[in-house]
Order: structure tokens, then C-alpha cells, then sequence
């Protein structure tokens, strides 16, 4: 067999699940991202949602895994791999670093169990595992008489931290650049440059989420947020934002803080969930809840990690701004702050915006949210970001308009409140910039690998590649992996 061979362990049938093995040699690989199946792809049929949860490789052969970002999606499944008794390091970009144990920690709860005493052994093991690199700097990972392998993280602007991952590999004399893209971002993102593409590539692994299908103008994505705020406003009601607890939650931190900024609100100091009384608001009034421990969490790390804030948001800084810490904002802690939360706001109505996980609405507290308000044409859902076939969010977005219904927990909700899906709010990038990405090479793949996306979009990308290398009448290996 010659080497080097990709294996992709996730992220093959669906945008979630991302793992993809890069075999250097027999006994010498690379594990880039290890990340946990959502929606329909956690669910299956004959035995698929456990073989999604067995290790299907051998963990001694893994010289290092490499984050290319924080997301469930592309870390979820790392305690397994703990578990299974991978001792070797974790490498990923700085920012990272500090943001993976948070998710980490959150995710052994989910995997294993709440014993504080194992989830702390645990976070030891992450903590001594994990080694932090800077952008653009090369690190080797494997280096034999027959072997050198290093990698180079770069930019990749789809959150704080994310990066895409070069590898090049020298296995008996033959060297070969290989990119895994990770999630790449999309132009106008807070906090983040764009991504900018690699000098080469012989073999890239590219996603394509967004493959067949180009954003909504990101530049006037704000405009289109305030306005669905305002019929929140006029609806007297709150309007639910279901968002991850990283990248989507600080980006609409971000932007609400400019629409009261540029309001000139006064501030509202605290959401008082004891008062009964429904009085009519306003934007001064306004509270921004985020219902997240661990969203509030990641938030001061991310407010730590201001040095890697990009040029627009070092300006909001220096004119003594605070955009993700400012005065109307209020965090959720206790799960009975939550419910009580819950409950004011179903029973009287008043206006307020809450931010909530998880993005697809699968689990966490914009659940209980959901449950208690779909029902009542007061209130707003607002989706933001991508719904992945399967997933409560994705239910209700097709049958919300229709006035149908969707299963939470169990139960069956009747869908009556607003309805509202806000394009522009991706981070990832859209069929234009992946196209871009792999033109933007001074030397295009000759091998094109597309994961992590829904077949149509994949089909989708696949036409306007192959259109684009025969524009150039450059050949390409252009593949769909299946298993």
C-alpha cells in the first residue's frame, strides 16, 4: 500500500461527526478533529448511532490529534478517545487552548458522568495533552529514518481559534502537502479575519456545508437583526435565539451591542423575574439574556482573548466599548434562575431577547424556552444558523410557517409562535468562498475530497469545481467520500 492514505471516521453523510485520519505510514497517523454526531446522524438504524460511537481505529497509531476547532461537532467525541486510553498530544491554535477545556468539561458530563472527581482527572489529562501553537508556524509531529511529518495551522476564520490544517508528509523520500480546511469562515465575521488560502495543496479535504448555495448579504445582517428584534418589540413578546455556546453566541453579542450603541440606550441594569406586571418596552428596556453556564463561561475567555480580536472590533475597544460585557446584558446561572426565568417570561409577556443552546435545538435550556412559548403568537424564534436534517431546529423551521408542530422531549408542541430563519449569520463559508479558497491556491489540488456537508451540497460543489478546473484545463481527482 502506499502512503500517504485518508480515512474519514465522521462527517461523511451530514455536516457533523467530523474525524478524518491521515495514515502517514502502517503504524503512523493523524487524527484531525474528533468530533460528536447530531441530529439523524446520532440516531440511525442497525446498530449505526453505536458504531458512531466506537473507535474504529487503533488508538496507538494516533500520533497526535489536531483540533482545528472548539465545536461539539469537531471535538465532542475527544472523551472517548481519553477513555480508550490515547495519551498523546492535542494540538491546536492558542486561542483553542483555552477554550477546549471549557468545552471539554461540558462534554465528559455529557459522555460519562457528573462525578466532579472523574471529570477533574479527565481535564487533567486534556490540560497536560494540550499543546498550543501560533498561526503559520510549522511543528513536527513524526520525524524517522523513513518518516517526517509536520503541520502548520492557519487561519481558517470560521470562530476564535479555528484554523484549517496543512500537513506535509515525507515517507520514503516522496512528500505530499495535504489540507484539511476544518470549518472555514465567511468575509465579515466579528472578532475574525478572513480566511486566506494556502500556497499549495496535493490532496485537499474540503467542506461544503454552504456547497450549493451563496449567503444572504453579510453586510447588512445587522439591519435585518433589528428588525426581527422590533416586531419581537411589537409582539409583546421574547424573541428565542437557539445558538451554540461558542462563535454564535458571542458574534450575536457583538452585533446587539452595536444596534444599542447606535440606539444611544439607556441601560436597562437586571431582569427582575419576580414582578408580574407586563408593561409595554422599548429598547432602552430591553434585556439581552444569555441562559448558558457555559456560554457565559466561554464569553470571559473570549473577552480574555481580546490581543486576537481583529481590526474592527480593537476600534469598538478603543472608544472604551464593550461588546460582549455590556450593561444590558444579563447571564442565567442555576438551573432555577432558568426556570424562573422561563416562566416570567411566558406568563407576562414581556419583551426580551434570549440567547439559549444549543443552536439546533436538540438539548439544553432553549428547550424548556421552546416548550413554553412555540404556543403562543407573542413570542419569536429566530434561527441564525445552520439546522442539520433530524434536528428539532430544522423541524421547526419547515413546519412553524405551516402552523404545524414538533416533538421536544417527547411531547408534541404546537408551533404558533414566529417564525424566523436570518440569512447572513453563518460562519461558514458559502459555495462562492470555498470556490475561492481553492483558486486562491498558487498551486490547485490535484485531489479534491468534500465532507461535511448534505449530499446536494456536495453534488452542488462538486459541478462548480469541476467547471472551474476545466476553465484552467487542469485535471482533477474530485471525490464524495461514503465510508
Amino acid at each position: 500500500m502506499s502512503y500517504p492514505q485518508i480515512i474519514h471516521h465522521g462527517a461523511i453523510h451530514g455536516v457533523t461527526g467530523s474525524c478524518h485520519q491521515l495514515q502517514m505510514t502502517a503504524q503512523h497517523s493523524l487524527l484531525i478533529d474528533y468530533g460528536l454526531f447530531q441530529g439523524a446522524e446520532s440516531l440511525g438504524n442497525s446498530g449505526e448511532a453505536q458504531k458512531n460511537q466506537d473507535i474504529s481505529f487503533s488508538v496507538d497509531e494516533i500520533q497526535a490529534l489536531i483540533v482545528t476547532h472548539v465545536h461539539a461537532d469537531h471535538v465532542g467525541r475527544i472523551p472517548l478517545l481519553l477513555a480508550a486510553g490515547f495519551k498523546g498530544p492535542i494540538i491546536c491554535i492558542e486561542p483553542s487552548a483555552k477554550l477546549l477545556p471549557l468545552v471539554l468539561e461540558d462534554a465528559f458530563r455529557l459522555t460519562f458522568n457528573r462525578d466532579t472527581r472523574n471529570v477533574e482527572r479527565y481535564l487533567q489529562c486534556v490540560h497536560t495533552q494540550i499543546i498550543a501553537l501560533p498561526f503559520a508556524e510549522w511543528y513536527t509531529v513524526s520525524g524517522t529514518q523513513t518518516l517526517h511529518a509536520r503541520i502548520r495551522l492557519q487561519r481558517a476564520g470560521h470562530i476564535l481559534g479555528s484554523a484549517y490544517v496543512e500537513c506535509e508528509v515525507t515517507y520514503q523520500g516522496s512528500t505530499h502537502r495535504i489540507v484539511f480546511s476544518g470549518d472555514l469562515g465567511a468575509p465579515f465575521t466579528p472578532f475574525l479575519s478572513p480566511p486566506k488560502s494556502p500556497e499549495r495543496a496535493d490532496i485537499l479535504v474540503l467542506e461544503s456545508t454552504y456547497g450549493d448555495r451563496t449567503h444572504e448579504d453579510r453586510s447588512t445582517r445587522q439591519t435585518r437583526l433589528e428588525l426581527a428584534i422590533d416586531k419581537a418589540l411589537a409582539d409583546h413578546g421574547t424573541l428565542m435565539i437557539p445558538a451554540f455556546s461558542i462563535g454564535r453566541t458571542q458574534e450575536l453579542l457583538y452585533e446587539i451591542e452595536d444596534i444599542l450603541h447606535r440606539k444611544s440606550l439607556s441601560v436597562h441594569e437586571s431582569l427582575n423575574v419576580g414582578e408580574d406586571s407586563a408593561l409595554p418596552m422599548n429598547w432602552p428596556e430591553l434585556p439581552v439574556i444569555i441562559d448558558s453556564p457555559l456560554a457565559k463561561r466561554l464569553t470571559a475567555v473570549y473577552r480574555e482573548l481580546q490581543a486576537d480580536w481583529n481590526d474592527a472590533a480593537q476600534q469598538r475597544l478603543s472608544a472604551a466599548r464593550k461588546p460582549l460585557h455590556f450593561q444590558q446584558l444579563i447571564t442565567i446561572d442555576t438551573h432555577e434562575q432558568h426556570m424562573q426565568t422561563v416562566n416570567y417570561l411566558r406568563r407576562t409577556g414581556r419583551p426580551a431577547i434570549v440567547i439559549a443552546a444549543n443552536g439546533m435545538c436538540s438539548n439544553g435550556r432553549i428547550v424548556n424556552y421552546l416548550k413554553a412559548m412555540l404556543g403562543d403568537p407573542r413570542h419569536n424564534v429566530l434561527f441564525t444558523g445552520y439546522q442539520a436534517q433530524g434536528t428539532p431546529g430544522a423541524a421547526i423551521q419547515k413546519y412553524g410557517p405551516r402552523g404545524g408542530y414538533v416533538e421536544l422531549d417527547g411531547e408534541r408542541c404546537s408551533i404558533r409562535a414566529g417564525i424566523t430563519t436570518l440569512g447572513g449569520y453563518s460562519a461558514h463559508a458559502d459555495q462562492v468562498d470555498l470556490l475561492n479558497f481553492v483558486s486562491g491556491m498558487a498551486q490547485w489540488p490535484e485531489q479534491i475530497r468534500l465532507v461535511h456537508g448534505e449530499l446536494r451540497a456536495k453534488q452542488a460543489l462538486a459541478r462548480e469545481l469541476s467547471t472551474l478546473y476545466s476553465t484552467r484545463n487542469h485535471s482533477l481527482d474530485l471525490q464524495i467520500p461514503v465510508s
